[in-house]
């Protein structure tokens, strides 16, 4: 038996990050429109959620003797139907489950209008496949009731079991339910003051990306109508007329500007050794030293077979031979690289790996050569 311990392949996934980064940052260079880059104060989703059962599952909802608040729920459940269950009665139920139900509530969202769900197993339900959601208040954070949720479960996994053995596919403690919840309660939002001031807010704060906004408002509308009031909000002189006003919030969404470039920055991801750069990274002269260590294991069995008529038994063994290597280790110069491509050239010119190229880029960033911000996620 051999055992050795070595990376993916070298470059691989760096230079497909790498490749997919540049194409993303080519259509950031052009001009957007600022809805893309900001947002009206106020305009936002809300988050809603309860608490419910499911039931008409197949023998898999929670064994009730190791999650109690399912059998208590259902309980209060049919009281409040008036179905009264003896107290202490012991329900050995397989087809309820306990969820949990969770939804974003859209701006401008009325009365009558439905939501989509998506609803999550909280006991030791094995899947809520074919289950039914019943009547379920959702509320938000001030605790008022704003949706009521129900409707059949339509889960993305699958699974199958005999004798001892089972398989599935994806998740089956949870799913969704399109439209299955209908908004009772809207939730008040103001545009603005009674002076028809408005707010607008970057997604991402930049007081050069502010100033282009700015600019590009006023100069739509040949007077002082934006101003900023930091790197991240613009105080807009908008109409009091709600029509007006709404049609004056429409025009600016539609002006285009260009953002301001992102700085330099490398995320890495440590859990799967993905290095993403952006156009903004740059290199300046170096020398990096980089080797692989790699440890090989081998087994061989070996076989002890007693003498003719000794009574002896035959007895095995195993011998292994531990080896180490230390591959590569030389030193290899970076050339100066502003451009993307030629960073991208220069660092699959030292055939690290993924994992490798993580510590490489650290070190670089340590000794100065590289000009970027390292993220770690």
């Amino acid at each position: 038996m051999q055992s050795n311990h070595r990376f993916t392949p070298k470059g691989l996934t760096l230079a497909l990050a790498l490749g997919l980064c540049s194409w993303l940052f080519v259509g950031q260079a052009q001009a957007e429109r600022i809805k893309e880059v900001a947002d009206f104060a106020g305009v936002r989703e809300n988050a809603l959620v309860g608490y419910g059962l499911v039931v008409g599952l197949d023998g898999t909802g929670d064994q009730t003797t190791q999650t109690p608040f399912t059998g208590q729920s259902l309980s209060n459940m049919l009281s409040s139907l008036g179905i009264t269950v003896p107290q202490g009665t012991n329900m050995q139920l397989r087809n309820v489950a306990a969820v949990m139900i969770t939804a974003k509530m859209a701006p401008f969202s009325r009365p009558g209008q439905s939501l989509d769900i998506v609803v999550s197993s909280i006991g030791n339900a094995k899947t809520l496949r074919g289950g039914t959601l019943l009547m379920t208040p959702l509320k938000g954070a001030d605790g008022q009731i704003y949706a009521m949720a129900q409707g059949n479960l339509m889960t993305g996994g699958a699974g199958a079991g005999a004798n001892g053995s089972s398989v599935t596919i994806n998740q089956q403690a949870g799913g969704r339910i399109a439209h299955g919840a209908m908004i009772e309660r809207e939730i008040p939002l103001v545009l603005g003051d009674n002076t028809g001031k408005l707010q607008l807010l970057l997604r991402e704060p930049d007081f050069n990306t502010a100033q282009k906004v700015v600019f590009a408002i006023n100069s739509e509308f040949n007077r002082t109508v934006a101003s900023a009031a930091d790197g991240g909000m613009i105080e807009l002189e908008g109409p009091q007329a709600a029509n007006a006003r709404v049609n004056f919030m429409a025009r600016i969404n539609d002006i285009n500007v260009s953002p301001s470039k992102a700085l330099p920055k490398v995320v890495i991801n440590s859990r799967t050794g993905v290095v993403v750069l952006n156009e903004g990274v740059k290199l300046y002269p170096a020398a990096v030293a980089q080797g692989n260590l790699a440890i090989t294991i081998d087994t061989d069995p070996l076989v002890s077979q007693p003498g003719a008529f000794s009574g002896g038994q035959t007895a095995t063994a195993k011998k292994s031979k531990v080896s180490v290597e230390q591959q590569g280790g030389g030193l290899r110069t970076l050339e100066s690289s502003a451009d993307l491509k030629e960073v991208v050239k220069a660092l699959n010119a030292l055939g690290a790996s993924p994992a490798d190229l993580m510590s490489i880029l650290e070190a670089l960033k340590a000794a100065g050569s590289l000009r970027a911000e390292i993220e770690i996620i």
